[in-house]
């Protein structure tokens, strides 16, 4: 986990968008956090850092391993990368689920933008340009903090599509690698070849 990426971290004990939690980190490496934990202040939970991977999930999770692959193609990384619109170095992007395996792609297409894998298949590696946390169903990040979010097709269902709007900057897009019939707050641009764009409003 990218050091920085803490000023974003939210517990997902439901607490308000501006209760912030507390880095303490055992190991670091490059400004990459290898060991050590996420302190929630407000209700005092603790959430491990362990290879890099921070787990939200709560204790009885610990050291269950991440989603399985899904193993449908993956789109083009460069045409992914036009449907965000994402465009300049700066801010970070959320990838869900089975979307992460693009994000080794889409780091070199989009260099100085950080990518956060939430729920990443275990092959998936966080990195100097991707940081990943694992979550049961609240995506622990503040809202608006997102250039964009790309949802893989095995977190095409609630509450990951609310979730993932909620993280959107107003105006940035959402592409969903599936048919979501509807994104609350987010407005649909387009949609064909499996995926649908929306633009958050």
């Amino acid at each position: 986990m990218h050091i920085e990426l803490t000023e974003f971290l939210r517990c997902p004990n439901g607490h308000g968008p501006r209760d912030y939690c507390v880095l303490m980190p055992e190991t670091i490496v490059e400004r990459q956090v290898r060991t050590g934990h996420i302190a929630c202040p407000r209700c005092h939970a603790s959430y491990p850092i362990i290879d890099g991977v921070v787990d939200f999930r709560g204790a009885e999770n610990h050291g269950v391993g991440a989603v399985v692959p899904d193993a449908t193609a993956l789109p083009a990384a460069d045409e992914v990368r036009a449907l965000l619109g994402v465009v300049g170095p700066g801010g970070y992007v959320v990838a869900l689920g089975s979307a992460c395996p693009l994000v080794v792609a889409l780091s070199e297409l989009l260099p100085g933008v950080h990518f956060v894998l939430v729920n990443p298949p275990a092959a998936v590696a966080s990195s100097i340009h991707a940081s990943s946390v694992l979550s049961r169903g609240q995506i622990p990040l503040a809202p608006a903090m997102a250039r964009g979010v790309l949802i893989g097709r095995d977190h095409v269902h609630p509450p990951w599509l609310d979730e993932s709007a909620r993280l959107l900057l107003r105006g940035l897009r959402v592409v969903v690698l599936g048919e979501p019939e509807d994104i609350r707050g987010v407005k649909h641009l387009a949609s064909g070849q499996g995926m649908w764009v929306g633009e958050r409003s």
